[in-house]
């Protein structure tokens, strides 16, 4: 948080820390996380307080952020509404926890439209009026008398149905806030100008208008610089020489607004929160028909951005920047609005944004000399009409795909048009009007053939070649048309001619979506007789979650050693090709560059990888776009990259194969293919089928495309040289052994010589699973090298090129069915595209395989998995691990039954689910299979029958608003695919105080492990959890552990750790037989007295038997399965592709919970990531395999706002797992797979669409169901003025499907 002085008012406002210059706080007081409260001090805000206590944190990478949004708020507005909060965080992402728990703790501080507090002594749930306890007709309750258990819904085992209480949290007082610093307030740094030279950029930051100008006139070519949103980029990946910047901010003639004849003046050094402001101001003090324009820059400007940008950025920066795709220049040109440009030499001027404007791409009439001084808003007049679109990939926080602004003058008589002014964005190099078209359509009467008129003059003058940059030519031209058509309605409505069609239709989705949240989480309390200090199967908060919301948490990157170098990788800019030469002199030349590293360093000729197949560095051959060549060492981290930037590389570039289709075309794998037939499970032989014999068989494929793991923490790694050849190193890693064992072979030596440890990650989701090595490797080397400590950490722009992502699949289906329905016979193809190396594409497509039957019993399976090799970056684990793709392409092969023969889906679905004791195509029975019963209870849950009678009434009466509601069921197998890795040790070491230190193989990746942990060992102990501590996981005090990784984490390290509190409780049996009225402090001091060891290493396996994948028999694979059902709703907009998430219900099998807050934490952030996967998350490489996703720019995941306002989670009751731990079930990867259900949803609500406009046909449709893929199936009159693209080979598409 920024807080300064104004107008002598102390204002306070978040900022984003990356693009904030150090300069840019001079004069004022800057709050970080560390300053409000501490667990060292114990003393936590009531912010950090509230989040932490809500389970509002998991890695806690987030954290920081999310605390210090919400402290700003309330800075600004102690008692702020639903609406407050949800805009404070606008721009804040979580990739754990699915956001629910954040949202309601940060809605407890909010008041209701009477200013009342929503959670007070006397309410003590964040969900206020929806509170259960004020739903007594079932006896639930969360809070009330004594004699009645918070939660309780009944029965012998009680069940409550929500997690947190914030009821006994401090209350918030801002009188105790910190105070504004009283030096910067007594000096008065506001009213100065200040400059700073620093190496070789000179920075002005003046107060005076005419110094402004001045520095304007002699520094011509200086940046203006506000929010830095453009300039940071630029500086960080391009490396641009900046001699001189000047900072405007602080001039206040720029902050001038005031009212004109005709227009609203506003000054360019306001920010667009508080050109926001003023906007809302006037629309709320102006006559309606003269706000048209200001209504359209509020509302678009709740889309620009997130709040944290906005607070400090100026429009100025964004019309002189002249982006093509920008949210505010097509407004402004349609509304002719004028800028004020001034200079010393010239003197003021104002410009109409035209025509004339933008002179080509990212360039305008702006001369180096001026400076933009303000932009004038028109007013409109009696019969002017205006309005604007966007559409983006993600509603918040997203720059745009399109955006339409139109302005009509509209005779109040005769309906003719006076004058028009069509304006987009993302139609061309510049922001575009259609100048041919307003000038036809000028004179013409507003009607029905004007729309159709419009709708073809609009589609010539627009379109775009189908390799335009930027992709997505159709359905680009299809939302210049469809904003057109909307807009044509909008004011058609306003001036009730009732002959225009669908004049009553309702064109805005989501206006059912509420401000606040509906959640449960329903779970069963622990049973009453359970003794107070056993913590297991309570809902316990994370162990690390107050540390979280402090920000004292420590990371990889918050180590700090001594004469620290830093790694940075020169990357190859190609996919294939071959390496002839590197020129390091322009690098080597700066001051505090070291030295390098390349092919030439790895001596022993190693190469990484479980297969010994990925090269440390490029030797010659280049294999994917964004391989590592080599490394720069150098005293900074900044340093070394700007230094990798200058070496120069000399290559000779090769057509590479990137999508599966050209891997098949060329016969290119990276394996052997795998298969299973079911009919080895009861035969000797392949039985084969003769599928000429069945009536009824559907065939098809469906394209599942990647993810991106986009954990928040980037991976990273510090390797420290010791004594005797020894190397510590810390990683940011999921599997600490394996990253030893990688080193150890690629530098020669042996693993005992080698400490590799990690204390937590931000985030993993399996991207930290076997990456590890591309950092360790290189640092180890250049740790050996170089004699000093060394770190490596990835921006997000090099880790997303290198580390890989979640495996695209095709999938390939033949299935047949009987006339009820029920299967008959299967043959399903899976193929990967695996990148350039095997990595783990074995294991995921084995996952896929063993997961292609999902729920569903099929009287014969013949299943084949290919796994491509491409000239990408090598494929990974990603949680699912191939089991979400091999589910995906069965619940796509339900719908095409279902639709190609008329049947009821879920009918079909209920026929064929799995029975208890029913075996699998690959030979594994299904012992206490619930699906039947999280199916059930889900359906009733959700009402989903009731609810889907509406979803038809409401596609009934609404034209271009669809809905779609869906029930998806999911069942996955828990345990490793290799039997040597469903193994775990423990280290158990009881002190003679009696407090006790656990070490085990996993790692804490925010799933919660440690927690359930530290739950086992105090239950197995029989003391109190806070004697039990987790330091950090060692390769020095667990040897040979495998990944956390494949849901197994509490399973196995907590069987292994069991195992060694068993020795322990063993061993002080006799002790406590002795001294039967003693305590633990006591029997722990007496055994030492008697010299009985007080330390026991413990040991744990899980159930595995191999499947053969090359001959096809199955096997009883895995221990237990896991099950559970998600219900779906959507509203879709048809015209535009875009869609809100209206409500989840879901119910999962976890069977007895360790801890329901970290099992339904870990159900709703695999949920929205899934969520993400199946509707939004979409990776672009180009046809050559250029990666264009590599940041948050142009990849985006699931924010606030897209979660589901109504989200409810139930664990399934009286569900006991004699497999698993204590009774429990793995949680971490089984709910992602229920994601899909959205995407089925969005499916239905696009059918509905199509059956209307005359398509009744099964349709293949795509994952991702991004806006454009939704907009391009509901196929209308719309659509038909888009011309088809041209022959496939004709040109060269800007992305590809890989």
């Amino acid at each position: 948080m920024v807080s300064h002085i104004e107008n002598g008012e102390i204002k306070h406002f978040s900022a984003n820390s990356c693009l904030m210059p150090i300069c840019g706080v001079f004069g004022k007081a800057v709050t970080t996380v560390e300053g409000i409260g501490s667990v060292a001090k114990n003393r936590l805000h009531p912010v950090q307080e509230r989040l932490a206590k809500a389970h509002g944190s998991q890695c806690g990478f987030c954290t920081p952020g999310f605390v210090m949004a919400m402290y700003a708020l309330l800075r600004n507005n102690p008692n702020p509404t639903v609406a407050d909060i949800n805009l404070g965080l606008q721009g804040n992402l979580c990739r754990c926890t699915g956001y629910r728990p954040i949202l309601e703790a940060f809605y407890s501080f909010a008041v209701d439209e009477n200013g009342t507090l929503k959670v007070s002594e006397d309410n003590t749930c964040g969900m206020g009026e929806n509170c259960c306890k004020n739903k007594k007709s079932n006896g639930a309750s969360c809070g009330g008398s004594e004699d009645v258990t918070p939660g309780y819904t009944g029965g012998e085992r009680k069940r409550k149905i929500q997690l947190s209480d914030l009821s006994d949290c401090k209350p918030y007082d801002p009188t105790q806030e910190l105070i504004f610093p009283p030096e910067l307030k007594l000096h008065g740094y506001e009213t100065m100008s200040f400059a700073y030279d620093h190496h070789h950029t000179k920075w002005y930051q003046p107060v005076e208008y005419d110094d402004l100008l001045s520095l304007k006139r002699e520094l011509p070519h200086a940046r203006l610089i506000s929010g830095n949103s453009e300039l940071a980029i630029e500086l960080k990946f391009r490396f641009i020489d900046l001699p001189a910047v000047i900072n405007p901010r602080q001039v206040r003639k720029l902050h001038e607004r005031h009212l004109e004849e005709n227009g609203v003046y506003m000054g360019t050094g306001m920010s667009l929160t508080d050109m926001d402001n003023y906007a809302v101001q006037l629309v709320k003090e102006l006559p309606k028909d003269q706000t048209g324009v200001l209504k359209h820059v509020h509302e678009m400007l709740h889309w620009f951005a997130g709040i944290h940008v906005r607070n400090v950025a100026s429009v100025a920066g964004n019309i002189a920047t002249a982006s093509p795709i920008s949210d505010l220049n097509p407004i402004w040109m349609a509304s002719n609005a004028q800028v004020v440009l001034d200079s010393e030499a010239r003197g003021e001027k104002k410009v109409h944004i035209d025509e004339k404007f933008f002179l080509g791409y990212r360039k305008t009439v702006i001369q180096p000399d001026e400076i933009i001084k303000a932009v004038i808003v028109p007013l409109l007049t009696k019969n002017e009409h205006f309005a604007a679109y966007k559409q983006a990939q993600r509603r918040e926080d997203d720059i745009a795909i399109v955006t339409g602004a139109f302005l009509v003058d509209l005779d109040p008589e005769s309906s003719i048009v006076k004058s028009i002014r069509i304006s987009y964005g993302g139609m061309a190099p510049t922001t575009k009007l259609a100048l041919s078209t307003m000038e036809k359509l000028k004179g013409l009467k507003w009607s029905q053939e004007f729309l159709d008129k419009a709708l073809g003059l609009l589609s010539d003058e627009l379109k775009l070649p189908a390799g335009v940059p930027g992709g997505m030519s159709q359905y680009r031209l299809s939302l210049a048309l469809s904003f057109f058509f909307k807009f044509f309605l909008e004011v058609s409505k306003k001036l009730n001619l009732t002959e225009i069609q669908y004049l009553e239709e309702d064109m805005k989705i989501g206006q059912d979506v509420p401000e606040t949240l509906y959640a449960t989480q329903l779970y069963q309390e622990v049973n009453a007789n359970q003794p107070a200090h056993d913590p297991l199967g309570r809902p316990i908060k994370h162990v690390s979650g107050d540390k979280h919301t402090t920000g004292e948490a420590v990371y990889c990157d918050d180590i700090n050693v001594a004469d620290c170098q830093h790694i940075a990788f020169v990357l190859s800019p190609i996919a294939h090709g071959t390496l002839n030469s590197i020129d390091y002199t322009a690098a080597l030349e700066l001051d505090g560059v070291i030295g390098y590293l390349d092919a030439s360093d790895v001596t022993t000729g190693a190469q990484m990888g479980h297969h010994s197949d990925t090269p440390v560095f490029v030797k010659d051959k280049i294999t994917f776009h964004g391989q590592p060549i080599a490394a720069i060492v150098a005293t900074d981290h900044e340093l070394a990259r700007k230094a990798a930037s200058l070496v120069k590389l000399d290559y000779s570039q090769e057509k590479p194969i990137v999508t599966i289709k050209q891997a098949l075309a060329a016969e290119s794998f990276v394996f052997k293919h795998f298969v299973i037939h079911s009919s080895l499970n009861d035969n000797e032989t392949v039985v084969k089928n003769d599928w000429s014999k069945y009536d009824r068989v559907v065939e098809g494929e469906i394209d599942m495309g990647g993810q991106e793991h986009f954990y928040l923490e980037t991976q990273q790694c510090l390797v420290i040289p010791h004594e005797d050849d020894e190397l510590e190193i810390i990683i940011s890693n999921q599997c600490i052994n394996d990253v030893q064992i990688e080193v150890a072979k690629c530098l020669g030596m042996a693993q005992h010589k080698i400490q590799t440890k990690v204390k937590r990650i931000g985030g993993g989701f399996g991207g930290k699973e076997s990456t590890g090595a591309i950092l360790a490797v290189p640092a180890s080397l250049a740790a050996k090298k170089f004699g000093k400590p060394m770190k490596i950490k990835f921006e997000r722009f090099d880790d997303m090129a290198i580390t890989g992502t979640r495996h695209p699949f095709t999938l390939q289906y033949k299935l047949a069915v009987d006339e009820n329905g029920k299967f008959i016979d299967l043959d399903y193809t899976a193929l990967s595209n695996s990148g350039h190396t095997i990595d783990l594409s074995m294991g995921v497509m084995q996952r896929a395989m063993v997961h292609a039957d999902n729920v569903y019993k099929f009287a014969n399976a013949d299943i084949t998995g290919k796994m491509c090799k491409t000239n990408l970056a090598s494929n990974t684990a990603f949680r699912g691990f191939g089991g979400p793709q091999g589910m995906f392409g069965t619940e796509i092969m339900v719908k095409h039954v279902a639709e190609q023969f008329g049947l009821d889906h879920d009918e079909i679905r209920v026929k064929n689910f799995y029975q208890e004791g029913d075996c699998t195509p690959f030979g594994m029975h299904l012992n206490q299979c619930n699906v039947a019963r999280t199916w059930e209870e889900c359906r009733a849950n959700s009402d989903y029958d009731k609810r889907l009678e509406q979803v038809r009434k409401f596609n009934e009466n609404n034209k271009f608003r669809k809905r779609g509601i869906y029930l998806t069921p999911t069942r996955f197998g828990i345990g490793f695919g290799l039997k040597q890795l469903n193994q775990a040790g423990a280290l158990v070491l009881v002190y003679t105080d009696g407090s006790v230190l656990v070490s085990h193989g996993g790692m804490e990746m925010g799933q919660g492990l440690h927690t359930k942990i530290l739950q086992i060992a105090a239950r197995c102990l029989e003391i109190p959890i806070e004697r039990v501590h987790i330091h950090d996981t060692s390769t020095d005090k667990v040897p040979n552990a495998s990944a956390t990784a494949a849901s197994v984490g509490s399973d196995m390290n907590g069987l292994a750790v069991q195992d060694a509190c068993r020795q322990i409780m063993e061993r002080l049996a006799p002790f406590k037989k002795l001294n039967p009225d003693g305590k633990w402090d006591d029997w722990v001091k007496a055994a030492y007295v008697e010299r009985v060891s007080l330390s026991a290493s413990g040991f744990g396996i899980i159930h595995h038997e191999p499947v053969d994948f090359f001959n096809g028999k199955g096997a009883e694979l895995f221990g237990y399965s896991v099950y559970g059902t998600a219900c779906c709703e959507v509203e879709v907009d048809c015209l535009t592709g875009d869609h809100h998430l209206l409500r989840t219900d879901i119910v999962m099998d976890v069977g007895e919970s360790l801890n329901p807050a970290i099992d339904i934490g870990q159900i709703e952030g695999a949920f929205i990531q899934g969520y993400g996967l199946f509707t939004m998350e979409e990776i672009k490489i180009r046809p050559d395999g250029i990666r264009l996703t590599r940041g948050p720019g142009n990849y985006k995941i699931p924010s606030a706002d897209d979660a589901p306002r109504h989200f409810n989670v139930s664990l399934l009751g009286n569900s006991s797992n004699k497999m698993g731990i204590f009774s429990s079930k793995a949680i971490g990867e089984p709910p992602l797979f229920l994601g899909s259900c959205a995407f089925f949803a969005i499916r239905e609500a696009v059918r509905a669409y199509r059956i209307q406009n005359g398509n009744s046909d099964y349709f293949a449709f795509h994952s991702p169901s991004t806006p454009e893929r939704i907009r391009m199936a509901c196929e209308d009159f719309v659509t038909s003025h888009v011309p088809p693209l041209p022959e496939e080979g004709s040109y060269t598409p800007w992305t590809t499907s890989v």
